[in-house]
């Protein structure tokens, strides 16, 4: 198994696509993005129930559509004292188009009446990478934490004013780029995704 030569990545949103140019900035590829690729670029739902058929919804859509293999991701919040919602669900929370906005806004409300010794969370992540051929691998992440009720900084996106990491004082939107990127669930999914393909 080895990297190949080029690599699509499989999201048009800027947040994520600077994320991850930072995470996967080693992979010896070529990156073909939104930004630097004309396409197509097909809109592909999450029609999901599960973070894995989603991030392979993804990749398997795009490798399609470039004929270059691709890699996408899903994740989500799960918190505990909802039985692990939102979860995969968790960019549509607050309905079906919810900004992330509306959606932090929902689950503040949510967290503002739970303890805030009840309010464990994490932050779950599943790699994936397809190519056009068929086959595909993932990798998963997760990043341990809690939640607070009053949004802290401006970095970041997502839920993560209100997500706190183990062993932090700190939002995740309150931590630097590299102190997120050595413990974020996205970062571990990804790395665990980059052994996959150097073993």
């Amino acid at each position: 198994m080895s990297f190949p030569a080029r690599l699509a990545i499989a999201t048009k949103n800027p947040h994520k696509l600077r994320e991850l140019g930072r995470i996967c900035r080693d992979w010896p590829v070529e990156w073909l993005t939104v930004e630097n690729h004309p396409g197509p670029w097909p809109d592909v739902p999450e029609p999901h129930d599960t973070y894995l058929d989603n991030a392979l919804e993804k990749a398997r859509a795009i490798a399609s559509a470039l004929g270059e293999p691709a890699i996408a991701d899903d994740s989500g919040i799960e918190v505990d004292a909802l039985d692990g919602g939102p979860g995969p669900r968790s960019a549509r929370f607050a309905g079906e188009g919810a900004s992330d906005a509306e959606n932090l806004a929902k689950l503040i409300d949510v967290v503002d009446a739970i303890s805030p010794e009840a309010r464990t969370a994490r932050y779950r992540c599943v790699a994936a990478i397809a190519w056009p051929n068929g086959r595909t691998m993932h990798a998963k992440g997760t990043c341990e934490g809690s939640l607070v009720a009053t949004p802290q900084g401006a970095r970041g996106f997502g839920y993560d004013p209100i997500f706190v990491p183990q062993g932090e004082r700190r939002t995740m939107a309150e931590l630097g780029d590299e102190a997120k990127d050595r413990i974020s669930h996205r970062a571990r999914a990804f790395r665990a995704l980059a052994e996959l393909l150097s073993a």
